[in-house]
């Protein structure tokens, strides 16, 4: 898969749905429980950054990749809502048949009827955040299902006619046993959903989590666990393609490898972050009454808005290229920086190299099997000074 041109006319839609029934103990997204008159307030407001969007960037000339319905919890809008989104989305971008279009559902917040009028909408991916299959789990997660309802949402998306599911588990969850993560892992891809997101827990500052002490798993049990991820997933039919996303062939999802190689994405919404041509970064205001009240006008919107110097744009094409399996092509960097990746970063390669954290072979750089398990120190030393 090649790296995005500065002259990519790709696009990216992302659209945040900041509503949860509750907040799950570790999460530190911006979401929340909101009534039902500001989530129809919301959906209108939406309805009018979308078609305020769509003036400036929905022109023929910007292809969608795809399109992602994130939170938060979308699966709490009705089905007449996400066709109502999925309809102006229509109307204000170049959306092709065919077009992944993702939505995160949580169990417990599925309905039959519902599941029906998202496909019918044009939503053809959706992503179940399971986390666990053990309820002990799941109640100290502040998960508000359970193993069965989360089977019993995954039966009812695949009688709705979805061939393609994702689910999420997580992994190093206090008092979490290696043993506990292997079945974990072995009943999910029974399942055969064709994507597993499969990740580390990592507690956040301001949590319900960060102000608890934890048992939580030791380095050692937790490298294990990650080892042990792509051993038994492998057996199942899937290849790890990221760091923590793992595909059954052509099945990799095709939102998520466009944010790390740095593609052009849109972000609509309540606290929604944009990258436009490389270089132009923004997000969107946090505060529930301003957006309702601004969305028509996005521009009103913008908080933190940056253009990227080149050294940052190099920084970030490392740092999330390197997630990538099949890591950086070494003629990317070149055609998109216009000097050789040796030129900026030859003597931390060659570092990492002979520290057997990174491997350089057919054009491309890429982390080795151990290198994965530091990865983040990895990443830091592509921070240039």
């Amino acid at each position: 898969m090649r790296a995005v041109s500065r002259n990519s006319k790709e696009l990216e839609l992302y659209l945040h749905i900041p509503f949860c029934v509750k907040k799950c103990d570790y999460c530190d997204f911006l979401s929340g429980p909101w009534d039902r008159e500001t989530r129809r307030r919301y959906v209108q407001a939406l309805i009018g950054e979308i078609g305020a969007l769509g003036k400036k960037y929905g022109s023929q000339e910007r292809e969608i990749r795809s399109v992602f319905f994130g939170g938060g919890t979308p699966s709490l809008l009705t089905g007449d809502e996400i066709a109502g989104l999925m309809d102006c989305l229509c109307e204000n971008f170049s959306i092709k048949e065919g077009t992944e279009i993702t939505m995160e559902a949580n169990p417990g917040t599925l309905t039959a009827e519902n599941l029906e009028k998202y496909k019918q909408s044009g939503v053809n991916r959706l992503s179940l955040g399971c986390q666990s299959m053990n309820d002990e789990e799941l109640r100290m997660l502040g998960r508000i299902h359970t193993v069965r309802e989360f089977l019993e949402s995954y039966d009812m998306a695949r009688n709705a006619g979805f061939e393609n599911l994702n689910v999420d588990l997580m992994s190093a969850i206090p008092g979490q046993q290696v043993r506990d993560w292997e079945r974990n892992l072995k009943k999910v891809a029974e399942l055969g959903p064709e994507h597993i997101s499969a990740y580390s827990l990592i507690v956040e500052e301001g949590t319900p989590f960060s102000r608890r002490k934890l048992d939580l798993p030791d380095e050692d049990s937790e490298r294990r666990m990650y080892e042990m991820t792509g051993e038994i997933l492998r057996e199942y039919g899937y290849h790890p393609y990221e760091i923590s996303n793992y595909a059954r062939s052509g099945r990799e999802c095709i939102h998520n490898v466009g944010y790390w190689k740095r593609i052009s994405y849109l972000g609509m919404g309540l606290g929604a972050a944009s990258l436009i041509d490389g270089n132009l970064r923004y997000q969107n205001t946090c505060v529930m009454e301003e957006y309702l009240r601004d969305s028509v006008d996005p521009k009103k919107l913008f908080r933190e808005e940056q253009i990227l110097s080149s050294q940052e744009e190099m920084e970030e094409f490392m740092f999330l290229g390197l997630r990538m399996t099949e890591g950086i092509r070494e003629e990317d960097f070149s055609e998109y920086f216009g000097c050789s990746i040796d030129k900026i970063y030859g003597e931390k390669i060659e570092k990492h190299q002979k520290l057997g954290l990174l491997e350089r072979r057919d054009g491309r750089v890429r982390l080795t099997r151990r290198g994965i398990s530091v990865s983040n120190q990895v990443f830091v030393d592509f921070l240039l000074d």
